[in-house]
């Protein structure tokens, strides 16, 4: 796969708002990340589309720290970015931010995320999108993201032509 993110642009290192901040996720936040998974599994399910397995229900610490160091080694050369969502104090994970290089025409990037169960009924997930939405107009080097299953149905989603 090759490089999302040319060269001559900085990667956005993340960024702190009201009761949450963003970093780049790696292997150092798996027991965080594990909990907020095991705990979502349900509102999890679809993420990253209608019939995509992910979290499997018997996901062990170990599954996840592999996807975790997956996630780190492809920030690091630049094919896509995860993002952890963490309180503040750093003593719980809240979700995960994913940006991708898009698979359909028409879109630079693509876009998901999830906050745990725990954080539905807070209100972190609109001020979430809204913080992000701004985040990536404001420090990233692509003009079109998409939203798949947010902002475009799965269903448009998949009729999209490849790019």
């Amino acid at each position: 796969m090759k490089r999302f993110a040319p060269d001559d642009v900085d990667i956005p290192p993340g960024f702190a708002a009201t009761g949450y901040c963003l970093w780049p996720l790696t292997i150092h936040d798996v027991v965080k990340d594990y909990d907020a998974v095991m705990s979502s599994r349900q509102r999890l399910a679809g993420l990253f589309g209608p019939h995509d397995p992910w979290p499997a229900d018997d996901l062990s610490l170990e599954q996840d720290l592999i996807d975790l160091g997956w996630h780190q080694g492809e920030f690091q050369r630049r094919r896509s970015f995860a993002y952890t969502v963490m309180r503040l104090d750093e003593s719980q994970c809240l979700g995960c931010v994913y940006v991708e290089p898009s698979s359909c025409q028409g879109y630079d990037a693509q876009l998901f995320f999830w906050v745990r169960d725990s954080e539905s009924h807070t209100g972190l997930e609109a001020r979430l999108e809204r913080d992000l939405k701004a985040w990536l107009s404001r420090e990233w080097w692509f003009d079109r993201a998409a939203w798949p299953g947010r902002r475009i149905s799965w269903a448009d989603w998949l009729e999209l032509p490849e790019a």
